[in-house]
């Protein structure tokens, strides 16, 4: 399970977006995010590049915190 934290989430569309675009990447099994922490777990089957993460995640408009 990776964890981390997404920046500039407000509302359920933006957990909407956020999953929906993690949800694509090659591995990803599950996705788990806590709103009022902005805290978001990922369950995979293989391991995913930090890189591919934050990339999806910036196209869906966020940020994930550094």
């Amino acid at each position: 399970m990776t964890t981390f934290k997404v920046l500039g989430m407000t509302c359920s569309h933006c957990v909407g977006f956020v999953t929906e675009a993690l949800e694509e990447l090659p591995g990803v099994e599950s996705v788990e995010i806590d709103l009022s922490t902005g805290t978001v777990a990922l369950a995979t089957d293989r391991p995913v590049e930090p890189a591919a993460i934050r990339a999806a995640v910036e196209a869906a408009g966020y940020e994930v915190e550094r």
